[in-house]
């Protein structure tokens, strides 16, 4: 096509990506192109504006490592993960906790662990946490043998993966539930933590004036064949950073209740009680963000 005028450009695009022979690729391709230029008509984008663009673009690839996945970060700034993630789920979610973006730090092949075993693989000085729940299906039925992979950040604020003070794998574990579909282990209470500022995700939240601290959290995946997997998070219901997560993470179903016991003395502790339950559905593994 021999292109005349702005529009005839979208035209052929379009046309472009009508040739391909995946339909859900030229679904979701055909939606790209005609929303982004939309995008580009609305705001007139200049010359240096799209240079600005493809370096910003090629720098999230650059900030990629095996330990940090800059491009899941800026989607999940973005509020883009999140979407996705109710989309797929509805905003009351299919389970009691409801699902939550899987976030940038997640690793394949988590120790194994009996349930009742401790998450600490080296001194991680912090409040003791205990864990316990039950997971059912939609009958209200215990479900035997899930995979409970948890993983979180120490009381400082950072992934192993980001903290060489750490040994490899702490503050993560699979456990699986037993015959009444219940699981439980030993943890420290995590510490919310700013999410990376020095790539250029960071460089958007500066530009919007934007606090870049998490609330503190507890990741948990649940997988069993037979089931839809379970993504999710819970959140302290006393954290102050609940209303202002830089990810929109947290919903009302997420928070869960911290029950603190000797608060203030050298016996303080905390324990915690979720329960989730499984859709029938199929079983998937999401791709490790990070290796």
């Amino acid at each position: 096509m021999i292109i005349r005028d702005p529009d005839m450009v979208t035209e052929a695009a379009l046309a472009a990506v009508a040739r391909a022979s995946d339909q859900r690729h030229a679904e979701i391709m055909s939606a790209l192109v005609r929303h982004l230029h939309a995008f580009l008509r609305d705001v007139r984008l200049t010359d240096a504006e799209l240079e600005t663009a493809f370096d910003f673009a090629n720098r999230i690839g650059q900030a990629t490592t095996d330990s940090h996945n800059e491009a899941a970060l800026f989607s999940d700034v973005l509020g883009a993960s999140t979407l996705v993630c109710l989309l797929n789920n509805g905003m009351t979610g299919p389970t009691e906790t409801g699902a939550a973006l899987l976030g940038p730090f997640w690793r394949l092949n988590a120790p194994e662990m009996e349930n009742g075993a401790s998450l600490l693989r080296s001194p991680t000085p912090g409040t003791p946490l205990d864990v316990s729940g039950q997971v059912r299906d939609a009958r209200g039925a215990p479900i035997e043998g899930v995979r409970v992979d948890v993983w979180h950040a120490s009381p400082v604020g950072l992934y192993e993966s980001q903290d060489p003070e750490q040994a490899d794998m702490n503050l993560r574990g699979v456990f699986k539930t037993d015959a009444d579909g219940r699981f439980q282990f030993h943890t420290v209470r995590p510490l919310g933590y700013p999410v990376p500022t020095d790539g250029p995700t960071g460089e958007v939240l500066r530009a919007q004036r934007r606090q870049p601290n998490r609330p503190a959290h507890l990741h948990f995946l649940l997988y069993r064949e037979g089931f839809r997997t379970l993504i999710t998070q819970v959140f302290p219901d006393d954290d102050p950073h609940l209303a202002e997560d830089p990810v929109f993470g947290v919903t009302p179903a997420l928070i869960g209740d911290f029950v603190v016991s000797g608060r203030g003395t050298p016996d303080e502790r905390c324990a915690l009680m979720c329960n989730f339950t499984l859709e029938a559905g199929t079983a998937r593994l999401p791709t490790p963000p990070i290796k």
